[in-house]
């Protein structure tokens, strides 16, 4: 049910990112652009962008735009983090990385581009919401994606290998790399929904919990999973000395850990009722995922 789901909504965002990318003028970094970004990955982010416009009961045509530039911001971050100067991994989804198949010199282009191209689709004249929230949503996404949210998440990342750090600068440097681009997912439904800046920040902190969670999944996978079906590499984070919670309380206790994040982000949605049951079906998935 769940992986039906995610296969539905990604092929909406693919194909409005093709339709998109067509009306533009070709360049040759539109090639590796699509190949980050398209038809790869589950792309979970939107799937709870789509489970947060049904508890406000928001047609999913106002949220494709938000969807697209999400996949944009986070396939930018992996095509970035994939290269040699960072986490120097060969593959992705399955396949060989963009900076594998272009050469690195294009995918640090395609990675910038579709960045920018994130906010050009929040922006676009034929989205129709008001200035007021288009503008609070582009600030917003700029927040999460710079150095205070994934790029500031990814430079903890990389200066933490090798080196012993305390549970709360781990989570900090999770919610920051994964978790903020979570926040943004929420916060920017809360702004279409015209809600309150109480439940805006609401819906952006308990994103980054979903966000933290799904990071927490992530480390599972990575310690216990397999290649063949990630599609990626796997046990680089143990080779790497990445700072983990997994690494630091050993696997019991991180599953506990994960496992009350995950009650309290439930008992968080209690409020919302029956309209919360795809989000809370997707939020059961994430840490229980075996892809």
């Amino acid at each position: 049910m769940i992986k039906k789901k995610l296969i539905k909504n990604a092929r909406k965002v693919d194909q409005f990112l093709i339709k998109f990318l067509k009306k533009q003028q070709l360049s040759l970094l539109v090639k590796p652009m699509k190949y980050g970004v398209i038809s790869g990955g589950k792309k979970i982010r939107s799937t709870i962008i789509f489970d947060v416009g049904k508890i406000f009961n928001i047609n999913e045509k106002k949220l494709i735009n938000i969807c697209a530039a999400v996949e944009c911001i986070h396939s930018y971050s992996l095509i970035h983090d994939d290269l040699p100067c960072m986490d120097n991994d060969n593959i992705r989804r399955g396949k060989p990385a963009t900076h594998i198949k272009f050469g690195e010199a294009s995918a640090v282009l395609a990675g910038s581009s579709l960045l920018t191209l994130a906010f050009e689709i929040i922006a676009d004249q034929k989205y129709l919401l008001s200035f007021k929230a288009k503008s609070e949503i582009i600030k917003s996404l700029a927040t999460c994606s710079g150095h205070t949210g994934i790029a500031g998440g990814q430079e903890l990342d990389l200066k933490f290998e090798n080196k012993k750090k305390r549970i709360n600068q781990i989570v900090d440097m999770q919610k920051k790399k994964t978790g903020k681009l979570f926040n943004f997912c929420l916060y920017a439904v809360g702004v279409v929904a015209k809600k309150n800046t109480k439940e805006k920040l609401f819906l952006g902190n308990l994103g980054e919990e979903i966000g933290l969670l799904f990071q927490l999944a992530d480390d599972f996978l990575d310690y216990r999973g397999s290649k063949k079906v990630l599609g990626k590499p796997v046990k680089k984070d143990h080779k790497k000395g990445k700072s983990t919670l997994l690494n630091l309380m050993g696997e019991k206790k991180a599953y506990l850990f994960a496992n009350n994040l995950k009650r309290k982000i439930l008992r968080k949605l209690e409020k919302h009722g029956k309209s919360a049951k795809e989000l809370i079906s997707t939020i059961e998935f994430i840490l229980e995922r075996k892809f």
